[in-house]
């Protein structure tokens, strides 16, 4: 990629209410990008849990979309399977939000805390913190995090079910508001709640730049 700090971005599809928030994932690109960083995408080759309109806000029948297709269009092509994701190659690790985190990336959105995680997302997570690198999640992201690693320490702002099934499944939750972040520093990870609360624009581009500036200031300590 280059001699500059390197993110891996998980995205979960294409949309807030079936796929990755596309607002979260182009300010975290931005953020990334105006920090002095560069990226590569990548996403699960899977079927998506549903789709859905979102204009209406209801299920389309019948119709069926791949996460890493649909992903594909946020960021013009440029990713990847995250099946070849490979933490030798990177400084960082972070994922947006949608509620594709909690239905394409895992079932969170069906199962709560008993949820399954997909095995490459889970394989990726997992290898990113074996190896030490700083992971960042964004708005619902976190309780994929929290289902993975179990005991850390994150925000989603301020849903209190959601909190609880972090709890349910081994984390800490701390309550946040607009573009807050906490920092979990045992574990390297860092989270912001972004439309986890009713936000706008630019309260979602403060959270995703804090969070990335967080993230780069751990890179590289042990």
């Amino acid at each position: 990629m280059s001699d500059k700090p390197r993110f891996a971005v998980l995205l979960s599809g294409c949309g807030v209410f079936d796929g990755a928030e596309v607002t979260e994932t182009v300010t975290t690109l931005l953020a990334i990008d105006r920090q002095g960083g560069a990226y590569r995408c990548f996403a699960p080759d899977i079927p998506q849990l549903h789709v859905i309109d979102h204009k209406s806000g209801q299920p389309m029948e019948g119709e069926t979309r791949n996460v890493l297709v649909e992903a594909a269009r946020i960021p013009r092509g440029a990713i990847d399977d995250v099946a070849v994701f490979d933490p030798s190659e990177f400084d960082a690790l972070i994922l947006p939000g949608g509620f594709g985190a909690a239905k394409n990336f895992c079932t969170f959105a069906v199962d709560g805390p008993d949820c399954a995680v997909d095995e490459n997302v889970e394989a990726a997570i997992k290898a990113a913190h074996t190896a030490g690198l700083p992971i960042g999640a964004l708005c619902i992201a976190p309780a994929v995090i929290a289902r993975v690693l179990g005991d850390v320490t994150v925000t989603i702002g301020s849903d209190a079910g959601v909190a609880e099934g972090i709890g349910a499944m081994g984390g800490t939750h701390k309550t946040t508001t607009h573009a807050e972040i906490v920092v979990d520093e045992a574990n390297k990870l860092v989270t912001s709640p972004c439309y986890m609360l009713d936000a706008t624009v630019s309260q979602i581009a403060d959270g995703a730049d804090n969070t990335v500036r967080a993230l780069m200031g751990m890179i590289g300590k042990g």
